[in-house]
């Protein structure tokens, strides 16, 4: 039997999952908020703009963010058409065969795996500095993993439990706490756009690509975390009211708001300090403090928590429903597909999972893996437009809500930046990428093969 067989469209995601279809445009929209403004905002926009970019650091916004425009167009036509809480993984099935539906949905795995227990690490970092400044300092050994002197990271262990508990609860409790935050780091934003933008000094911008057209590009590759997630809006369609609808309205909108934010701020720290002041942990905080704006400087830091406590939700729930959609396949367990019948939630999956990442997280010093989530991203969103292309040739009649009209030149630019994005990252992130992808096809081998329900 060939390894590229097929579900039917019909079959992705009409399974008994008694997922319960709670979800309004508004939600899915602040579902892909939620996702994406967090750690790149906060965290990446400094670093990046201190050592790849300079002030160029909006072309690299732009740059990834054109990338995500063409990839969310496709994902668009695919969730309105497909649907299912597989994501992507659901759609390769449909129109690349199931080897690929596995090589991406263990990419995925790995993007919101790691992605949680990053920024974990990242929260826990903030929340230290946070009461640190009102005069409450943390145990050392209870901040840092034992490869950084201490003895395990118990803030990032906690709030990942916390925010399993929070999913176990239902899809609708945790919009809604979703929406709530995300008003939260939203007004912290508005905030620092109101201070910067009477500081501006256009001096900074006399050499505004310090780094050249490498360097740009180089930031656009590492940017590209700051976009991660906004693909977990389309894991949310067996919970979505008329998905056919509002999945399309959520992915679109929530990325087109995000990257202007993104091009605003990083434009105006830029403007207000020179670049190379921006490689610290809390770079819009850093600002402000350098504004003398203390009070402003605390609001960005509780937003800044807000934020990446959002992304971990939404990363959270996204990497749930991949990981329920491949093991309803038997490509893993299926006892982690069961389903809770009074949250009607996976709380196997949940909880299962949230052990894994919170050991991770507290034991693991966790450094130099936005590329690595990066590259199984970008590869992922390859191969969504790539099923675009493919299901244009070998379903053109099914029906499609929503319908790329320029077809296939969309999904073919969203291939090609996507390419340009991965070959822009370093021979060592290919490599780690490369054994990340030898163990996948070793478990399909060994595993997922003998037991898919296709194959019995």
């Amino acid at each position: 039997m060939s390894l590229f067989r097929t579900k039917t469209i019909e079959s992705i995601g009409v399974t008994n999952s008694q997922l319960k279809r709670c979800l309004n445009a508004w939600d899915v929209t602040f579902l892909g908020v939620g996702a994406i403004i967090g750690a790149g905002i906060f965290v990446l926009t400094g670093v990046v703009a201190a050592t790849s970019a300079g002030p160029a650091i909006i072309l690299s916004y732009i740059m990834a963010g054109l990338a995500c425009v063409f990839v969310a167009l496709s994902y668009a036509e695919l969730a309105a058409s497909i649907g299912g809480c597989g994501s992507a993984y659901g759609y390769a099935y449909a129109g690349l065969g199931e080897l690929i539906a596995w090589i991406i949905g263990w990419d995925l795995l790995l993007e919101y795996g790691l992605g949680i227990s990053t920024v974990a690490v990242g929260w826990s970092g903030y929340v230290e500095s946070a009461l640190a400044s009102i005069g409450i300092a943390l145990p050392t050994a209870l901040v840092n993993s034992p490869f950084e002197g201490g003895i395990v990271d118990l803030p990032a262990m906690l709030i990942i439990l916390l925010l399993a508990g929070l999913l176990c609860l239902g899809t609708r409790e945790s919009s809604r706490f979703n929406t709530a935050i995300v008003f939260i780091k939203l007004l912290a934003i508005a905030v620092f756009i109101g201070v910067a933008v009477f500081h501006v000094d256009t001096q900074n911008w006399n050499v505004f690509m310090p780094f050249g057209w490498n360097g740009m590009m180089r930031g656009a590759a590492l940017v590209f975390f700051a976009y991660i997630g906004f693909d977990a809006v389309s894991t949310a369609a067996e919970e979505t009211i008329n998905p056919q609808r509002n999945l399309p309205i959520g992915i679109i909108a929530s990325l087109f708001f995000c990257t202007t934010i993104y091009i605003v701020v990083s434009a105006l720290l830029t403007l207000v300090v020179p670049y190379t002041s921006l490689n610290v942990k809390s770079p819009v905080a850093s600002v402000l403090l350098s504004l003398q704006q203390p009070l402003a400087a605390g609001l960005i830091s509780a937003g800044a928590i807000a934020g990446l406590t959002t992304v971990m939700l939404v990363l959270y729930y996204g990497f749930s429903r991949i990981f329920l959609a491949i093991s309803r396949d038997g490509l893993l367990p299926a006892r982690f597909a069961k389903i809770n019948p009074k949250t009607q939630t996976p709380v196997p999956i949940i909880l299962g999972s949230g052990v894994v990442m919170s050991i991770v997280a507290g034991l693991t010093p966790i450094n130099q893996l936005a590329e690595l989530v990066n590259i199984g991203t970008l590869a992922a969103f390859v191969l969504v437009c790539g099923g675009v292309i493919a299901l244009r040739i070998t379903k053109p009649d099914m029906p499609r809500p929503f319908k790329l009209s320029w077809h296939p030149v969309v999904p073919v630019l969203g291939i090609i930046f996507c390419l340009a994005l991965m070959f822009s990252l370093p021979t060592i992130t290919w490599l780690r990428f490369s054994i990340w992808m030898i163990v996948g096809i070793a478990i399909y081998a060994a595993y997922g093969y003998r037991h898919s329900k296709i194959n019995q």
